[in-house]
């Protein structure tokens, strides 16, 4: 739970409702201000993943169209933005304009009559990713066993993910309608796909894959055998090894944020 949510029921409560419902949604904070401004630093307010105001209070107009764009683009990168809305005078006297953005600070111009400077943290806070376990085998069942313990949202179905949530399928069906789940797999379209079983097995059915129509790049880009290469033998092991691939895309994908 984060700080905005311990100090406020009623942000804390839309919060855990929106989490349960797997919405994306965002956190802003009031951290700084200078000058005549509506809203005090502590100010808090919870955002629809649209930028619009569900709760609380971040003062007039003057920084809403700037906080509107920051959620946005914090839901879309996945990382906490800060920004500054300032008189177009003062930003000049810094050296800035209006959509700058120097040293992590993002400037925006206030053109409301207050003349006020506002700095706003804004956090986003993303559904969980989720993660589509197809099969009943004793893979797919440690699968969905350890999953949830490294923040996972666990399915057994492939369906519509909802905005902002990505979606990873393991095919872990193991010689019961393996062909079957893949055309399944491939038609939802994750951002990732990964079979369990061997090479070999894995070069049949992507030949069965290729006569029926689908894209053979998109059957490159299968991964199988599932996993990192840990010497896994048991189911238990197996699941780890494939998790432990899925984390290390997972952070992967911030470091290439970061850079």
């Amino acid at each position: 739970m984060t700080p905005a949510e311990i100090l406020a029921d009623d942000l804390a409560q839309a919060a855990q409702q929106m989490r349960a419902r797997d919405e994306a949604f965002a956190f802003a904070t009031i951290v700084r201000t200078v000058g005549s401004t509506a809203a005090k630093p502590g100010a808090k307010a919870l955002l629809g993943a649209d930028g619009t105001i569900l709760h609380g209070w971040l003062g007039g107009g003057c920084t809403r169209g700037a906080v509107k764009r920051a959620v946005v683009q914090a839901l879309c990168d996945g990382r906490p933005q800060l920004v500054s809305v300032a008189p177009e005078e003062l930003l000049a006297a810094k050296g800035v304009a209006a959509g700058d953005n120097v040293d992590g600070m993002q400037f925006a111009k206030n053109g409301c009559p207050s003349r006020g400077t506002v700095d706003i943290f804004i956090e986003p806070c993303l559904p969980p990713p989720r993660l589509v376990v197809m099969g009943a085998s004793p893979v797919a069942k440690a699968i969905a066993m350890l999953a949830p313990q490294f923040h996972w949202s666990v399915a057994a179905t492939p369906t519509q993910g909802k905005p902002h949530q990505s979606c990873v399928i393991v095919v872990a069906t193991q010689g019961q309608g393996d062909l079957d789940a893949l055309k399944t797999a491939l038609g939802v379209q994750p951002s990732s796909l990964a079979f369990v079983g061997s090479r070999k097995k894995f070069a049949a059915l992507a030949e069965k894959l290729a006569d029926a129509g689908f894209d053979r790049s998109a059957i490159a880009a299968i991964r199988a055998p599932a996993g990192l290469d840990i010497g896994a033998v048991t189911p238990e092991e197996i699941a780890l090894s494939i998790l432990a691939q899925l984390v290390q895309d997972r952070r992967a994908a911030v470091k290439h944020a970061d850079a």
